[in-house]
């Protein structure tokens, strides 16, 4: 209750500060290395599959429009391809929930610490009291279920807009679009503060979590989209940027050097991103407070 409420940019500063608080730190990104080694194999087989669909769409004569050529696409994926790529998926979202829950238990008692900064086993010992995973992963696949369907909301209406042949179908699925992405924004800085709260809280997972999480980030939500826009933002640019430079490189070695370089730019920025949500959480906790007792010291 005694911290200073914090804006968007106050929040970026305390994030950038809360490493060099304590330099023990550093074990979240030793922590980082299993992380790295799984979503850098996941990204080499992701992005050359996804090169090679490219490739197929923009040679192919016979696609008479985009749900023909995604129609011959799937009919060149093979089951067992597409079996091995989605347990490989699975497994980097258990090692990437892992770290996720080490980040931000450390993050946590970190920027609650007194001024005297701990040593490393009393900051393990601390970060990682009650902290459990059966919680967190329970919230994630919830929060993987709602992002996997908003995203094949903003698919279809992507797809509507490419097909269309009327400029005002076109405007109207442009802005429905924009209007979703925005949403999109705010739901998922709710999901991810969600995840935070059930690695931080006890007895709170699943829709608990996230109804929880939505409940005290009420007035805080431009904050909550600004911030996960950012983070948003910067991993599609990275990856965009990625692809482009193996569209160009097709068959290079040094594409392996690239997307090693977007992993690990990526893995880092991840960590920066579950510690700004943890002061973000902080922070909606506190104000949420706040209007609590305001509104019980104004009662007769």
């Amino acid at each position: 209750m005694m911290r200073e409420k914090l804006d968007f940019f106050g929040i970026i500063k305390e994030a950038i500060k809360l490493p060099f608080k304590n330099l023990n730190f550093i074990i979240v990104f030793i922590a980082l290395l299993p992380f790295f080694c799984f979503f850098l194999l996941h990204e080499i087989i992701f992005q050359h599959n996804l090169i090679q669909a490219l490739t197929f769409m923009s040679h192919s004569s016979r696609c008479y429009n985009i749900f023909s050529c995604y129609g011959k696409l799937i009919g060149k994926i093979s089951p067992k391809n597409l079996i091995s790529f989605l347990s490989l998926v699975g497994f980097v979202h258990l090692v990437d929930l892992l770290n996720t829950i080490i980040t931000v238990s450390t993050a946590s008692a970190i920027y609650l610490e007194d001024q005297d900064p701990m040593n490393l086993k009393d900051l393990i010992t601390k970060s990682m009291k009650k902290v459990s995973f059966k919680g967190p992963l329970i919230t994630s696949i919830c929060a993987l279920l709602l992002t996997s369907l908003t995203l094949i909301g903003l698919l279809t209406l992507s797809i509507n807009f490419y097909v269309s042949i009327f400029v005002f179908f076109k405007i109207l699925y442009g802005l429905l679009f924009l209007a979703f992405i925005t949403k999109y924004m705010e739901w998922t800085a709710i999901w991810n503060m969600g995840l935070v709260i059930s690695i931080l809280e006890e007895n709170k997972h699943g829709d608990v979590a996230l109804g929880v999480s939505a409940y005290l980030s009420r007035g805080s939500r431009k904050r909550g989209s600004l911030l996960e826009l950012m983070f948003s933002g910067w991993s599609f640019g990275l990856r965009l940027l990625c692809i482009s430079v193996g569209w160009r490189n097709r068959g290079s070695k040094n594409v392996i050097e690239v997307i090693a370089a977007h992993v690990c730019l990526d893995c880092i920025w991840n960590v920066m991103k579950w510690v700004v949500f943890v002061i973000y959480y902080y922070d909606c906790k506190k104000r949420f407070l706040e209007k609590k007792f305001d509104g019980a010291e104004g009662r007769p």
